[in-house]
């Protein structure tokens, strides 16, 4: 059982969410607004959805607000489909982009593989040059200092570093990391891997390169 909260402000769909992902055992706390969202309770969820237009304060800024304090995923579910809008959301913290109108049959199998993702628990640590992979943890470091990413970046890292030198298409990084029948698009994974080598360039250099043409690697040791 996990604890998701809905953030949204409409009812009929705060209702619809509630029972559905009751029937999957989990505990859904509502919140209508920003007003509803305390610190405490974001630490305490193991996954958020959230709507994007909202009374006061919208989705963004409440993501941009509470990503230090949560590392839960983050999802935002919104009618605002605009390319604009989800790299936007993907680059302040979000890990993936639901648009309304949604089939909850694949809402609920997207809401369930980020949980998976979250539950999963490898034994061992991967070594990549100057970075190492705490697999347990879904961390990232370089020597004693962590690497500071989202659940997204890291599923990239990991994905790429996992077989170093191994070109991976965008298609296949997005199934990677959303999952079958994502609504994000490949575009998504450039501004991920954008903002990846912006992080990972202040320690130890950029590992991630571009094959132009194809997709992303993590560069081998060999190279």
């Amino acid at each position: 059982m996990a604890h998701i909260i809905v953030v949204d402000d409409t009812e009929d769909i705060c209702s619809l969410l509630k029972m559905a992902l009751e029937k999957d055992h989990h505990k859904v706390t509502i919140a209508r607004s920003a007003s509803d969202l305390s610190i405490p309770l974001c630490q305490s969820a193991d996954l958020i959805l959230l709507d994007i237009m909202l009374p006061h304060e919208d989705g963004f800024s409440i993501c941009s607000r509470i990503r230090s304090q949560t590392d839960c995923p983050i999802l935002f579910l919104t009618a605002k489909n605009g390319n604009d809008d989800v790299l936007n959301g993907l680059s302040i913290g979000g890990d993936d982009y639901i648009t309304k109108p949604f089939n909850l049959a694949q809402l609920r199998a997207r809401i369930a593989a980020h949980l998976r993702r979250e539950q999963r628990a490898p034994v061992r640590r991967m070594y990549r040059g100057a970075f190492s992979f705490d697999l347990a943890g879904k961390m990232l470091f370089c020597g004693n200092e962590q690497v500071p990413l989202t659940k997204s970046e890291y599923a990239i890292c990991e994905t790429l570093a996992r077989h170093a030198g191994f070109v991976y298409s965008r298609e296949q990084l997005l199934e990677a990391v959303f999952g079958c029948g994502s609504d994000s698009d490949t575009a998504a994974i450039t501004e991920h891997v954008k903002n990846l080598r912006s992080k990972l360039a202040v320690f130890d250099g950029v590992p991630i390169e571009t094959v132009w043409g194809i997709g992303y690697k993590w560069k081998s040791e060999k190279e």
